[in-house]
């Protein structure tokens, strides 16, 4: 190998060599700064087993190792296009810093994007354009069963903790919520004292770990959740069921962001990485899980009561679509999360290989509950890389009533996308629990913001909506977005999928799509 020829010479030869011309010119002996590290460092390499490069490449092979360190800074600074980078490209995340600033948000030129690819998607805008009025931009939130609703606005901050987001990165997107009068959804590492120090509306999100409404022994304590429940800035409850990025796994946190505040407010160890069950313990099946929203329902004094979920086995979601006939419990809402959704600790492969991606679970969640019949009573919420007007208005089109963000808001907090969220050492102090990182987060500044990206995100969808030709929100339909298919057509989402009709899974004629998964389908059990 000449690496380690050439390590042998310097070493054996040019460093004794050096050393006894420094004693006939003593200047010499500088060269000795570089000869020595270089020897001792060299030598560690050959006797090192932990790496096969070093081993072969005494301290050259370091460089490898030093580029490896910075080649995602190099790759987003200097080599993604601002089309082509992941999870978000940079023409998205420039705009949602934009609007966040209150800066000019407009494109000159034209459009970046190949407008032919495979995969692109569009709406059809009318020549007969409408006036929105403002009041589209809202919606109850609340059923029959329900005796508060809320008024909620389309497009609200989706979950993340307290741990996995900066005390003041939660106190941002709180006084943003406050200010703009949206609702901001706790994640399920528990109802913080940083979720309500800005005043904001909070959806409070129970997980399978139920912190904030734990028992010692880790099951749910309903004395604890009545208590909290029935704050007055507690809206609405969530309930957990899976996360698009790492669905039937339950929530990860690092150890390194497990200090003592957050092991105080889950009830957990300090230092020790913190998983949440995969299930949970307070029910059993669709039908317990019906009981318990209706339990928690009682509790609360009747806020609207839901549950999230990543669609997986499609029978599933149908059986708690029984168990809502079956136990006459409906819950108010519910929040679909697509499996290109984020979070800040999840394994790989559950995040690339495991959930339904969002367009394709707001299409069959919604052919499902208008199949039941149920449609009208419960409203669709949906997560999964919403950041634009556009994307609310493709997910309304395809089923969702309301729209929740997470990463796009976290953007407006000051997210740079530097991927260390698992890491605690977020160069933002967005995700971390590093005080030092984290008080870069100036919380005045951000909660301005976070409002101002949500106002202009909805003016955008209004303006949209209004270019269609459409009035109402409700006037959106599969087949007013189309997508650009592999045979060089475009095809709406009402020509790629099919839509049955109001009450068609409870005829004796279960259309040929849901027949077998509507079959496999028990109110019992998943």
């Amino acid at each position: 190998m000449i690496i380690r020829r050439l390590y042998y010479f310097l070493s054996y030869v040019c460093l004794p060599l050096v050393a006894i011309w420094g004693f006939y010119w003593p200047p010499a002996h500088w060269l000795l700064l570089f000869l020595v590290p270089y020897a001792v460092v060299g030598l560690y390499d050959m006797l090192t087993t932990k790496h096969n490069v070093l081993n072969n490449y005494p301290v050259l092979g370091h460089f490898r190792y030093m580029l490896e360190f910075v080649s995602p800074e190099i790759r987003q600074y200097f080599v993604e296009t601002n089309e082509s980078g992941r999870p978000y490209n940079r023409i998205i995340r420039g705009l949602v810093y934009s609007r966040a600033k209150g800066q000019v948000d407009t494109q000159a030129f034209g459009t970046q994007y190949d407008i032919m690819t495979v995969g692109y998607h569009r709406a059809s805008h009318s020549m007969a354009p409408k006036d929105v009025p403002k009041s589209e931009e809202r919606v109850t939130l609340g059923g029959p069963q329900c005796d508060k609703p809320y008024s909620a606005s389309r497009l609200n901050v989706s979950a993340m903790s307290f741990g996995a987001l900066s005390a003041n990165a939660i106190r941002a997107l709180n006084g943003g919520a406050k200010d703009g009068g949206f609702a901001h959804n706790t994640g399920e590492g528990g109802l913080s004292p940083h979720h309500l120090a800005e005043g904001g509306d909070i959806i409070w999100q129970i997980g399978t770990g139920y912190f904030g409404c734990r028992t010692p022994e880790g099951g749910f304590d309903k004395d604890a959740f009545a208590e909290k429940a029935k704050k007055d800035v507690v809206k609405a409850i969530e309930i957990k069921l899976s996360q698009g990025a790492k669905p039937s796994h339950g929530g990860v946190l690092p150890a390194a962001k497990v200090d003592k505040e957050i092991a105080e407010i889950r009830g957990v160890p300090e230092h020790q990485d913190v998983i949440s069950p995969p299930i949970h313990s307070a029910f059993d099946g669709p039908t317990g899980l019906m009981n318990f929203v209706q339990h928690l329902r009682e509790m609360s004094g009747g806020k609207p009561i839901g549950f999230k979920l990543c669609i997986g086995n499609r029978s599933e979601f149908l059986a708690i679509c029984k168990a809502m006939l079956e136990t006459g419990i409906l819950p108010d809402f519910i929040t679909v999360d697509g499996a290109e959704g984020g979070t800040g600790a999840a394994p790989v492969e559950f995040t690339n290989r495991l959930g339904m991606p969002l367009n394709e679970a707001l299409i069959f969640v919604n052919n499902s509950l208008r199949g039941v019949g149920l449609r009208d009573k419960i409203r669709i919420i949906c997560s999964g890389k919403v950041a634009t007007g556009y994307d609310m208005i493709e997910k309304c089109a395809l089923g969702a009533d309301m729209c929740n963000a997470a990463r796009a808001m976290m953007f407006a907090v000051g997210c740079i996308q530097a991927l260390h969220c698992n890491t605690n050492r977020c160069p933002s102090g967005v995700a971390t629990q590093d005080p030092i990182r984290g008080r870069a987060v100036n919380v005045p500044q951000k909660r301005q913001r976070v409002h101002r990206f949500h106002d202009a995100t909805l003016e955008s969808f209004r303006e949209l909506l209004g270019a269609m030709g459409k009035a109402k929100v409700s006037d959106l339909q599969p087949g007013d977005i189309r997508r650009r298919t592999a045979d060089e057509r475009e095809r709406s989402y009402a020509e790629l999928y099919s839509f049955i009709e109001d009450g068609a899974l409870l005829t004796d004629v279960v259309p040929e799509e849901f027949a077998a998964d509507w079959k496999r389908a028990s109110a019992e059990r998943f």
